[in-house]
């Protein structure tokens, strides 16, 4: 048994051409000078009194701040905790003071106003691209601040000089109290 083969396509077609398909550009949202990572969000700063936060807050109507009843003192860090229900997009708010400044503030936002990806992508617009990022959270850092967009959609800024210092002598206090638990089991 034989077989023919034809070949429909002329022969001068049958030539390869080489080109190649170039790269789709990747536009970012980050602009060419982003704006430093900020300590404060509406008028709230990281270094505020408790009297500053707690004018602040009463003048914001983004809070539904109840003065004193919000504030808690935390007596094992010898700390200061505010914490206020939110109006509109910010459903929860938390503040934390160390030696009487504010080092610790973070919101929890209404994700049925807002989503994700437009506060991630409004940062972006801002403070350029994030220098961690991960499924739980986005960080973006200057020397002196820490600002993060975490799940569930909370914004946390952090004054890293205090929490350092906090974490190092949380540190050395759990050094001691190990030294301590040494010293009494020898005494066995």
């Amino acid at each position: 048994m034989s077989f023919a083969f034809f070949s429909l396509i002329p022969a001068f077609a049958q030539e390869t051409l080489d080109f190649t398909i170039p790269e789709p550009e990747k536009r970012s949202l980050a602009p060419d000078n982003p704006e430093e990572v900020p300590r404060q969000f509406r008028g709230i700063a990281l270094g505020m009194v408790l009297d500053e936060l707690k004018t602040a807050l009463i003048a914001d109507s983004l809070f539904s701040f109840r003065g004193d009843r919000d504030v808690s003192f935390l007596p094992i860090r010898e700390e200061t905790m505010v914490e206020t229900t939110g109006l509109s997009f910010v459903r929860r708010a938390y503040f934390q003071l160390a030696q009487g400044a504010l080092y610790i503030m973070a919101f929890t936002l209404d994700t049925r106003r807002i989503d994700h990806y437009s506060v991630f992508t409004s940062f972006i617009k801002k403070y350029g691209e994030p220098v961690t990022l991960s499924p739980a959270e986005a960080v973006w850092e200057s020397e002196e601040t820490r600002v993060s967009i975490e799940r569930p959609l909370t914004v946390k800024y952090i004054d890293k000089t205090v929490f350092d210092r906090l974490l190092e002598e949380s540190k050395a206090r759990d050094s001691l109290e190990v030294l301590r638990r040494e010293n009494f089991l020898a005494d066995f």
